[in-house]
């Protein structure tokens, strides 16, 4: 019982910690453009002009 005074509060501030991540990435605009993201993995880049 003594190790849950302890594992509770460290348990709710890594729970807080990754919601505020999670909120701080929605505001800066990381979830905006999910297709884009992924059309750019798979460009080799093949399509561009040489120097």
């Amino acid at each position: 019982m003594n190790t849950l005074i302890f594992l509770i509060p460290i348990a709710l501030f890594l729970g807080g910690l990754g919601l505020a991540a999670f909120l701080w990435s929605l505001k800066s605009g990381q979830y905006d453009d999910l297709d884009g993201a992924a059309w750019r993995a798979l460009d080799d880049g093949d399509d561009r002009p040489e120097k």
